[in-house]
């Protein structure tokens, strides 16, 4: 079992925080890596992924996989000619285990991919010993932009203080600097 090398935290206020923080994310992942996202609903695990693929350069917008459950998403052309990773998008919600993970054959595109599962934690560690895992926390209770004592679902999805923790697992995080990519 690996163990935490590198760990940080940091406040998203608002979707386009959460943006950033996937966008500078695309500065140190590198094909090969496996980032877990864990959050409740509405926590911002798409809209983090979204600033990591636009960030990355990928084709297709980034959208949800939830119905689909993996999207890969290629590389487009950089402007010297050169492409990035693609980015293998999952929803893990509805898979009912490690063997449905496994139905997936994420190994065979993770040493050419960025691989972001969603909803990972408790089946995409057995992927490699090598991660990043984000846990994202959306505010409880009355939220931002709900008439007064009004609950989360009559709120604006977006509004509303998240709270990001981030883990570099194994040897592949050591030495990078997390809290970098979280300094405003």
């Amino acid at each position: 079992m690996s163990d935490v090398v590198v760990r940080t935290e940091t406040d998203l206020p608002d979707a386009e925080s959460t943006r950033a923080l996937g966008a500078a994310l695309a500065g140190v992942l590198r094909a090969g890596d496996l980032v877990i996202l864990t959050g409740d609903l509405g926590a911002g695990k798409t809209t983090l992924t979204q600033g990591l693929g636009a960030a990355l350069g990928i084709r297709g917008q980034v959208a949800s996989p939830t119905f689909i459950v993996a999207r890969e998403h290629p590389p487009l052309p950089r402007e010297d000619g050169t492409r990035g990773p693609a980015l293998v998008h999952v929803d893990a919600y509805r898979l009912g285990g490690l063997g449905e993970l496994d139905a997936l054959d994420l190994d065979s595109s993770l040493e050419e991919s960025v691989t972001v599962v969603e909803w990972g934690r408790g089946l995409a560690e057995a992927l490699t010993d090598d991660r990043l895992e984000i846990d994202l926390e959306r505010p409880r209770g009355t939220a931002a932009g709900a008439p007064d004592g009004a609950p989360d679902d009559e709120a604006d999805p977006g509004a509303g203080t998240r709270h990001a923790t981030l883990r570099g697992v194994g040897p592949r995080w050591a030495g990078v600097d997390l809290a970098a990519l979280t300094a405003r």
